[in-house]
């Protein structure tokens, strides 16, 4: 276990916390120290990473193998700056096991005469993890998509509107209890508190688009090393996540077997000669694979390895096909087309693939957006988009919270304090009943993209209807 006794706490600017991701992957365990700077960019404090062998498809297997993985990025990120000190951590999560659903929830207010207050929503979504599900799994998150006030529908965010019911449609993600034990059992006994568990497609989602993305709509198609992970947004709203079970690991053993050749040649070939299209590829080139205890070296046509990369390609991309169909949002109905990250995103061609298999636009999404200047060139690399997006996504919920223990705090003042009114006309504040379900609230996309602005907005209102 690492120990971090003589290192003393950096000290934060501007009072903003320094918030930890941990990405747990099946080819490499990244954990990143990042902080927001007065421009609302991150500010990377420590990077390290390590191979991962005790992970497959997603999935902690080898707890022993997992932890010293961890413990080996956590010193490697200590390294880098000796003044860090990390006890929590935001934690990725994929795999085969997750699976989501949708729901309806609805409650009936109490008192119809005041305006919709952050506590019910609260309420709203706690009973959403009340939810069936299968024995043997668990709510990981709730994600509230567009709400609705009596016979208003498609609200973004009900808070400040008046009605008798208000009710709204959630994005439920599930896992395998199991595995979320294995996860949460590693990063303790590395030494660490497990802050929340994020689905890795959202985490990377965070990192690599803006809110243009989502109003136009977007699918985030992450490429890891044992699974491939969906985020599909539609009109401010995700409509879908799913992980599909083959990666870059898939990959790399399709052409093992299919070559003859080593594991680790597979993966040089794959990185440094590999084309998902083999028409990119010339017809008169090979790769020159030395022999085996003495065996004559083997040539290996670069076209026949694309052949075998484009196989493997074209079946992933049929189940985002086939995703995407099922929630409606093929024929080009996705404007922002599609963003391609992880660390398979980075084989050649992949994009003429993915656009003549969906019929999508696609690009490369790269996590530099939100980083402040002067960060390591390697943190742009769209195999660190999971683990730059669990910072983000960190602060989107200290934001959060930050504004439901101190509201007054992002308050416009439009009256002397002499004429407001005592707090003791105001409703019973309850809403602590309802400020956290098995420690985490459900976030809404819009929350995580603009977590300010519209309370600042509504409570403007609300200050002003007193003024009258």
């Amino acid at each position: 276990m690492i120990e971090n006794n003589n290192r003393k706490p950096i000290v934060m600017n501007n009072e903003q916390p320094i918030i930890v991701g941990l990405d747990i992957g099946t080819t490499k365990i990244a954990a990143i120290a990042g902080r927001k700077n007065e421009f609302g960019k991150l500010e990377i404090l420590g990077f390290g990473n390590a191979s991962s062998s005790g992970v497959q498809n997603g999935m902690v297997l080898n707890i022993d193998q997992t932890i010293r993985a961890i413990e080996t990025a956590l010193k490697n990120c200590y390294d880098s700056n000796p003044g860090l000190e990390i006890n929590e951590v935001y934690v990725g999560i994929a795999g085969h096991h997750i699976k989501s659903l949708q729901t309806r929830g609805d409650i009936v207010r109490r008192s119809t005469d005041d305006v919709i207050r952050q506590f019910e929503i609260d309420q709203l979504i706690a009973d959403q993890y009340k939810t069936y599900i299968p024995a043997g799994d668990q709510i990981i998150d709730v994600i509230p998509q567009e709400y609705t006030v009596d016979n208003y529908h498609n609200i973004a965010d009900p808070i400040g509107y008046t009605g008798v019911k208000v009710g709204a449609n959630f994005h439920i993600i599930t896992g395998d209890r199991n595995a979320i034990r294995n996860i949460n059992r590693s990063v303790e006994m590395a030494g660490l508190k497990v802050k929340d568990l994020m689905l890795q497609p959202l985490a990377s989602s965070a990192a690599v688009m803006s809110e243009e993305d989502i109003e136009a709509g977007i699918a985030i198609l992450d490429i890891g090393g044992g699974t491939t992970d969906l985020a599909v947004f539609y009109e401010g709203i995700l409509k879908h996540t799913a992980v599909i079970p083959f990666g870059g690991e898939n990959i790399t053993n399709d052409i093992k077997t299919g070559l003859g050749v080593l594991r680790s040649q597979a993966e040089q070939m794959k990185i440094q000669f590999g084309s998902a299209v083999p028409e990119e590829a010339q017809t008169n080139a090979f790769i020159k694979i030395p022999g085996l205890r003495g065996l004559p070296s083997r040539e290996i046509s670069v076209k026949n390895l694309s052949a075998i990369i484009q196989a493997r390609m074209s079946e992933i991309l049929a189940f985002v096909t086939f995703h995407l169909k099922q929630v409606g949002l093929d024929n080009k109905m996705l404007n922002g087309g599609i963003v391609l990250t992880g660390g398979g995103s980075q084989l050649k061609h992949l994009i003429q693939l993915t656009e003549y298999a969906t019929g999508l636009n696609a690009r490369i999404g790269y996590p530099n957006e939100h980083l402040a200047a002067n960060h390591l060139l390697d943190l742009e690399k769209p195999m660190y988009a999971t683990c730059i997006g669990l910072i983000l996504k960190g602060y989107s919920v200290y934001e959060n919270n930050q504004i439901r223990l101190d509201p007054d705090k992002n308050r416009i003042q439009v009256k002397p304090v002499s004429s407001i009114e005592p707090e003791s006309e105001l409703p019973e504040p309850v809403e602590e009943d309802f400020k956290a379900v098995n420690g985490r609230r459900g976030r809404t996309i819009n929350e995580f993209m603009n977590s300010i602005k519209h309370g600042l907005i509504d409570l403007f209102k609300e200050e002003g209807d007193k003024q009258l």
